[in-house]
């Protein structure tokens, strides 16, 4: 049924009797038990009430009055709706037995408010049309105006019941439509009336029928809006994807959770997850300058060295020589228990690495050669890195010479690392000692120059303080400083002499010519020299000259002549010594 149909048969219902008004039915059905209503309610008039309005005018203006209901009798029997069919509720009387007592009588209130129209449970149970009638609009059987011969006289009634009669087929019948609402619409456009002894169905069942069969057509009425049927309707079948996606978030789910409680058991309770034994295979682990126990726990962990950071961490803090492991590359093999893994640490052959020692007063040249036969680095990538300065972290203050700044001390090379890094840790070593010295910037060119000097010419600690104080006289009144090693370094050689052409050469290097410092350091000198420079040994010297090289007795005078002195002892010396 569409919902053009539903929606006719719902406004037929309401102009099928449910607008009439309640005097009407009061007076149709008035049992006795209340006095009759005779007045109209106020209000508009509309529906089946108009209709009966518009009536019985007509049937005023022509003289005529509506009929009142006949009284009813005990002797009353209700015609059912279907020809032959016993009315509902009551059985015939058989001769020769005592009537029937009359049934208690109800308040027509009741039926108004069950809403019922007063028809038996035949008439609502066989909507039957009189299909034999030749009116134009239908009867009901037993209609008495249906079994009553054609009257001329009532033809104007006739035509006027044609206009209610028209305003209910305006909206067709249909099989929603309750039968007893379309015979109670039709009764009350013919004027027929029931006795007023007759009682409606809810007389006889308490009314218990007339709800019963709404809430049938009611749910007819949701079972046709769900699709015609009253069958529930079916689920919809869920698709393949939409199956899969759950598998696969439930998967997703349920490795988060396996994995989390990992990680979870790992740590309230480290020390669960641990291999065993030594291990297998190799691996080069790193540990860095300043990492912790935990930290180097990780990395272990990290490279597959250990199974978890709990037991490396708990046998290390009962080994107080874990505190020693020093940074470098260690050898390890691969899923080691945490004990063994501590003990190949504190291994030094376990360690990687080249160790380079730069001793005190090595020229660049000389520290570069050295680094690479001490590594796997090349010399040219040690030249080459040494030509540029820049990448290497020298100080503005050292106007691009990279001498006197490869501080000498003991270097591990770690494997992997390259020439620049090695040369950039030699240089920030030198900045990290001048800082220590608390040496300020301004003076660190010339401290780092003549500590260089210092460092070349002396070979104790006490000799060093004093050749300071020689230095320093000697600048003080413009005395040139007239040292060898400046003339070999400005001719590239080496040793403690030079020659007569060898202090001609001009360079501001070659302090036989040029007073004063020479323009940067000879040499890298070490901490001694330069704590020698900072702390010279009060004196008047302006002479020292080495007599025994072979012990390193060095003379130091104040004046010319004792100079001389100290010169002729060296110069047994070499005689005592020729030279291959």
């Amino acid at each position: 049924m569409s919902d053009d149909d539903r929606d006719t048969g719902r406004r037929r219902r309401r102009h099928d009797g449910e607008g009439r008004a309640a005097s009407d039915f009061l007076a149709e059905w008035h049992t006795g038990e209340f006095p009759a209503i005779q007045d109209e309610p106020t209000g508009p008039l509309t529906g089946g009430r108009r209709a009966r309005r518009i009536a019985a005018e007509q049937e005023a203006a022509r003289g005529r009055a509506v009929p009142p209901p006949a009284p009813a009798t005990d002797a009353t029997v209700r015609t059912p709706l279907v020809p032959g069919a016993q009315p509902r509720g009551r059985t015939p009387q058989v001769p020769g037995t005592p009537p029937r007592p009359p049934r208690p009588p109800v308040s027509a209130l009741s039926g108004l408010v069950l809403g019922t129209t007063g028809e038996t449970p035949a008439q609502r149970a066989t909507p039957a049309w009189d299909t034999e009638s030749t009116d134009e609009h239908p009867r009901y059987a037993g209609d008495p105006q249906h079994d009553a011969p054609h009257d001329p006289e009532h033809d104007g009634h006739h035509d006027d019941v044609e206009q209610v009669d028209d305003r209910l087929d305006r909206y067709p019948a249909s099989d929603e439509l309750p039968a007893q609402r379309r015979a109670a619409g039709a009764r009350a456009a013919s004027g027929d009336h029931p006795a007023s002894g007759e009682h409606p169905v809810w007389d006889q069942t308490g009314g218990l029928e007339v709800i019963g069969a709404d809430v049938e057509e009611e749910r007819g009425r949701r079972g046709r809006r769900r699709g015609g049927s009253g069958e529930r309707p079916r689920r919809r079948k869920r698709r393949p994807v939409t199956v899969v996606l759950s598998l696969l978030v439930l998967a997703g789910l349920v490795v988060g959770i396996v994995l989390g409680g990992q990680w979870l058991i790992d740590k309230v309770n480290p020390t669960a997850a641990d291999y065993t034994g030594s291990g297998s295979g190799e691996v080069q682990v790193r540990v860095e300058d300043g990492d912790s126990l935990t930290a180097i726990a990780n990395t272990l962990v990290g490279n597959d060295v250990i199974a978890s950071t709990g037991p490396f961490v708990d046998a290390a803090s009962a080994n107080p020589a874990a505190a020693g492991i020093q940074p470098g590359v260690y050898s390890m093999s691969l899923q080691m228990s945490g004990q063994a893994a501590l003990d190949r640490l504190l291994d030094p052959a376990s360690r990687l690495f080249a160790r380079v020692t730069l001793p005190e007063g090595l020229r660049v040249e000389a520290a570069l050669q050295r680094i690479a036969d001490n590594s796997e680095i090349p010399l040219a990538d040690l030249q080459a890195a040494a030509a540029d300065p820049a990448q290497l972290g020298l100080p503005a203050w050292a106007n691009g010479q990279l001498e006197g700044h490869l501080f000498p001390a003991t270097y591990d090379v770690q494997p992997g690392e390259t020439a620049a890094q090695v040369l950039s840790a030699m240089v920030a070593r030198a900045e990290q000692t001048l800082d220590s010295l608390q040496i300020p910037e301004a003076d660190r060119l010339r401290v780092l120059t003549e500590a260089s000097l210092v460092q070349a010419e002396a070979a104790t600690t006490e000799d060093m303080a004093k050749v300071a104080t020689v230095i320093d006289n000697r600048v003080a009144i413009g005395q040139p400083l007239q040292f060898d090693t400046t003339v070999n370094y400005a001719t590239g050689k080496s040793g403690i002499t030079t020659t007569s052409d060898d202090r001609q050469i001009d360079s501001p290097y070659n302090t036989y010519r040029y007073a004063g410092l020479p323009p940067g350091a000879i040499d890298s000198p070490g901490e001694e020299a330069l704590q020698a420079v900072l702390n010279p040994t009060p004196g008047d010297w302006l002479y020292f000259v080495v007599v025994n090289p072979d012990t390193g007795d060095t003379r130091f005078a104040a004046t010319l002549e004792e100079h001389n002195a100290n010169v002729a002892l060296f110069q047994q010396w070499l005689r005592e010594n020729p030279s291959d």
